[in-house]
């Protein structure tokens, strides 16, 4: 599956994803070291993995959303 822009790999339910609700990442300490939960679905990226205490944030920060907000629970 072609994972450029717009061609978002699917999110299997019970694959253990890492949180990418940060917009740091492990190596500047800014990394979440929690498990996705939810997959928030975005225009023209790949679905945003996010923890339950990320799901706020990145509706509000996160970049290309659908709005509505289509969000997907993955474990």
């Amino acid at each position: 599956m072609d994972s450029s822009p717009g061609h978002e790999r699917p999110v299997s339910p019970g694959t253990d994803t890492a949180c990418r609700g940060c917009f740091g990442g492990p190596e500047d300490g800014q990394g979440c070291s929690a498990s996705a939960r939810f997959a928030v679905t975005r225009y023209r990226d790949a679905a945003l993995t996010v923890c339950p205490g990320h799901l706020g944030p990145s509706l509000l920060l996160a970049r290309n959303l659908l709005w509505p907000p289509e969000i997907r629970l993955i474990r």
